[in-house]
């Protein structure tokens, strides 16, 4: 709506999260309540437990497979070796042979086990990930569910005071981290669990000392895992505060370039843009770093423990304590002992930022809705007015009231007209007939009945608006047009569309009324689409009519077929008009004058010039040429 008085009473925090429509998922803060946040997240998968178990077995028989095959396949390394040193004792004892007494069977059976093994790995892996991907996307389909329906059930205060990049970013962005996390982080925080205590188990069933020299480089992988990795969650989260301003500015200077070209402002928003775009590449670029330090660090350490474990095993088997396919398989578990520390801490950050999302999408389920509050007043059925506003009392914040002690009665045909200087507040009178805000005090009744004591849908059902600000959705004209009333025929669409001036520019459009409006409904004019807007409120056909003058926009002759459809649409009707030129409202039955918020005067045209006072002031100086209300 335009004009709108709440937004200087309720401004939108510009603080935030720091999220834009296309910023990060929630790295920018940590969750302030961790486990509480994660057990919450937990319970939407609790209606998949058999899956979640099925996942963790399959899980842990994947790594299990894998964590074994290194010491079987020493096996084969011991046979091998067993027959060349038997070959080598053989040839300094003088005893003929054509080749080395190697034992090929077993080494082949050894083999065909380790790859069966693998096998089996691979497929436990790819079970365990099918399922839960499908368990994940289920619990965030879910939560977008959710989270879909509580946005209808919100006050319209929230919408107010929310920026709608902030709410995209949580339906989106925070959704998708959860379930990136869900489907991947869960079982590779299983796994690498799994891994490390298998592991160091197959490391101690080899030799407990060398294993001991394999433990020495855990404090210090900690350390280093302790003091990179909170740096680099810090860089990340500027990473992501600096991406979302970013794609906000870029969203901006797009959806307004032909105002950037007009006032010549290209260089200044390329000159902001590249202000911008070095504060995210520094951000970046330190993130980037020093999250990459953390592998060579981790792979320096772990290589100083290999050096020393060769070392001192290579000793053990030149003395036989351990056997050479031992040391080889113990080789390897060093290797693969630091990559689920390393795995494990990058996991912390990652969980800690999906809490976070699922923080701020917790947050929008638990705002308060809207209250189905009953007035417990009687219905006057004596009554002959359609609208009556008795006693209201209203304000946006509790402590300022725009209205103390409003009264003010419609009659069914009668013309309300809402004037006032911009910024007045016009729409508060709207917004309260809708129930988009709840009054304070008093009544507004609808037919003798408390609006409070309806439905909101029901209430809704008899108005229908057509506001300065044209909102039409992506699809048809077709489509748009039968929005207002869904059951519809044909020939009602068709002479709605011809009482508002539509029917001749749509067929002569290529596609007709099957022509699709984009994104904006920039494919057509700013004069064609306030006439579909009129021609949907044709076809809604409602009792009570909201109109928000629509003229100041286009050509004259436009702003006559205009003027005319809404003529024809306000005839026999009730209606509410928000006006900005006071010559369209001077036959309206009842005029209400707003401003700072406020009610000033009401009265008809002729009593309020009598009056001499506020509206006087506006209709002449209007008319002076000293004050444009537009």
């Amino acid at each position: 709506m335009s004009d709108n008085a709440k937004k200087t009473q309720t401004p939108r925090p510009t603080g935030g999260h720091g999220h834009g429509p296309g910023s990060g998922p929630g790295l920018v803060e940590k969750p302030n309540n961790f486990f509480g946040t994660f057990m919450r997240l937990m319970r939407y998968m609790s209606d998949r437990w058999f899956g979640m178990i099925m996942v963790l077995v399959f899980a842990i028989t994947a790594v299990v497979f894998q964590i074994r095959t290194p010491k079987i396949l020493g096996r084969a390394t011991t046979e091998i070796y067993k027959g060349i040193m038997t070959g080598v004792a053989h040839q300094k004892a003088g005893i003929p042979m054509s080749h080395y007494p190697i034992n090929f069977e077993k080494v082949f059976q050894i083999i065909v086990v380790v790859l069966v093994m693998y096998l089996a790995s691979a497929l436990f892996n790819f079970l365990q990930q099918y399922i839960m991907t499908r368990i994940s996307q289920r619990t965030v389909y879910k939560l977008r569910r959710e989270f879909k329906g509580k946005m209808r059930l919100v006050p319209i205060k929230y919408y107010d005071t929310h920026n709608n990049g902030d709410i995209m970013s949580r339906a989106v962005n925070d959704m998708d981290n959860i379930a990136s996390t869900l489907q991947q982080s869960l079982t590779q925080a299983i796994t690498s669990l799994v891994t490390f205590i298998g592991t160091l188990w197959m490391m101690l069933t080899i030799s407990w000392q060398l294993t001991l020299i394999a433990l020495v480089t855990i404090p210090l992988s900690l350390v280093v895992v302790g003091i990179v990795a909170p740096k680099s969650q810090r860089y990340f989260g500027q990473q992501q505060k600096s991406l979302g301003l970013i794609n906000n500015q870029v969203e901006e200077n797009y959806s307004g370039h032909e105002v950037v070209k007009s006032f010549n402002k290209e260089d200044d928003a390329i000159k902001d843009f590249e202000t911008q775009n070095e504060t995210y590449y520094k951000a970046a670029w330190k993130a980037q770093f020093i999250s990459g330090i953390i592998m060579p660090l981790m792979m320096f350490l772990n290589n100083i423990g290999y050096v020393f474990v060769a070392i001192i095993g290579g000793i053990d088997v030149a003395n036989g304590k351990v056997s050479l396919g031992n040391i080889q398989a113990f080789l390897q578990y060093t290797q693969q002992f630091s990559q689920p520390i390393s795995q494990m801490a990058n996991l912390l950050n990652t969980i800690q930022s999906t809490v976070a999302s699922a923080e701020r999408v917790f947050e929008v389920l638990d705002e308060e809705e809207m209250k189905q509050t009953k007035s417990e007043l009687p219905a006057e059925t004596d009554s002959d007015n359609l609208i009556s506003l008795q006693h209201v009392q209203f304000g946006y914040t509790d402590d300022a009231l725009l209205m103390k002690d409003y009264n003010l009665d419609v009659k069914r045909g009668q013309q309300v007209a809402i004037v006032g200087p911009t910024g007045a507040g016009k729409t508060t009178i709207i917004n309260l007939l809708e129930r988009f805000y709840d009054i304070k005090g008093g009544s507004i009744r609808l037919n003798g009945t408390d609006t409070r004591d309806l439905k909101r849908e029901d209430l809704r059902s008899h108005f229908a608006m057509v506001l300065q600000d044209t909102w039409l959705f992506t699809g048809t004209i077709y489509d748009n047009l039968k929005y207002g009333r869904e059951d519809a025929t044909e020939d009602e669409i068709y002479t709605a569309a011809k009482a508002a001036h539509v029917d001749d520019f749509v067929r002569k459009l290529p596609d007709g009324y099957n022509t699709i409006l984009n994104e904006e409904a920039s494919n057509i004019s700013q004069g064609q689409r306030q006439l579909l807007t009129i021609a949907r409120a044709f076809v809604a056909d409602p009792e009570i009519l909201i109109l928000d003058e629509a003229t100041s926009s286009v050509d004259t002759r436009t702003e006559v077929h205009i003027q005319h459809a809404m003529e024809r649409l306000l005839k026999n009707r009730t209606s509410f008009v928000v006006a900005h030129r006071l010559s369209t409202i001077q036959g309206a039955d009842n005029i209400i004058v707003m401003n700072h918020g406020s009610v000033v005067e009401t009265g008809t045209h002729e009593q309020l010039m009598a009056q001499n006072g506020f509206y006087a002031d506006l209709y002449n100086s209007q008319f002076s040429g000293n004050i444009n209300l537009d």
